[in-house]
């Protein structure tokens, strides 16, 4: 079933939610009303034991190309104050899908730039079209980077990089991104979103609540010391123990038969 609103077009396949940018006049730049959406459905997929995993995609063959810029443009009047809490709806968007408790896939075609470059790197996992063009594009228009794509591009490129890739705005091929990192699958042309969601279903189908865990720890890794993560591993692992998910997974390994996750989900 697909949802229509004036931003957002979402559809079920199976346990996956596909959330899908649909401000294609303007290839699908941001907007508080685009925010105000996702938050809603994330909020909403989040207590829904029937999705598994969710899909952040884009209309008409792109994904993000970023802040509305004439929005940016008439920002410039406004108090500092109020720019910072315009600035706030777009950072809390990257926080909740960071921190969403069930896993979560970008499918990427066309462009991802600027802040639709950070919106990508917040998910989880990276499907993009082998000619899909990333860009960190804040420089050509007098701007700064902002939702993050610093910290997320910090992540897995040397600060020689970063600082080029953000100097120079330079595009950069799903080709290339896949070579550094961050993109997990490389797709053919128009197939981002099939693969991402093929992936998604995959995941969907896991435990619930370790996988909720498993995310926050892949995420606190690159941020913590060894002793840090190894006390977070440690409470998460002992936690784990007592759960259903833990005595059906075990259990299944011990008959020899495929473990079945999904009449457990939405149950602590």
């Amino acid at each position: 079933m697909t949802e229509a609103n004036q931003v957002l077009l979402t559809r079920r396949e199976g346990a996956v939610l596909v959330l899908s940018n649909n401000n294609v006049a303007a290839r699908n730049a941001l907007s508080p009303e685009f925010y105000a959406a996702v938050t809603a459905a994330l909020r909403d997929a989040a207590s829904d034991p029937a999705v598994g995993a969710v899909v952040l995609t884009g209309e008409g063959g792109h994904f993000c190309a970023g802040g509305d810029l004439r929005q940016l443009a008439r920002r410039r009047e406004l108090p500092i104050e109020e720019r910072r809490a315009k600035l706030e709806g777009l950072h809390d968007l990257i926080r909740l899908v960071r921190d969403f408790p069930k896993p979560v896939v970008a499918a990427v075609e066309g462009a991802a730039a600027g802040a639709g470059l950070s919106l990508a790197l917040a998910c989880d996992m990276l499907v993009a079209a082998r000619n899909a063009v990333f860009s960190v594009a804040y420089v050509k228009v007098g701007l700064t980077p902002d939702g993050g794509a610093t910290a997320f591009l910090a992540e897995f490129v040397s600060r020689q990089v970063l600082t080029e890739l953000c100097l120079t705005g330079e595009r950069i091929s799903g080709e290339r991104l896949h070579a550094l990192g961050p993109v997990n699958r490389l797709a053919e042309p128009g197939q981002a979103q099939a693969e991402a969601v093929a992936l998604a279903a995959q995941i969907a189908s896991g435990p619930e609540q370790a996988m909720a865990r498993i995310k926050d720890l892949c995420r606190q890794a690159p941020r913590n010391t060894l002793e840090q993560q190894l006390e977070l591993e440690a409470q998460y692992m002992v936690r784990s123990q007592e759960t259903e998910e833990s005595r059906e997974g075990i259990g299944a390994f011990l008959d020899k038969r495929v473990a079945d996750f999904t009449g457990l989900r939405g149950k602590a």
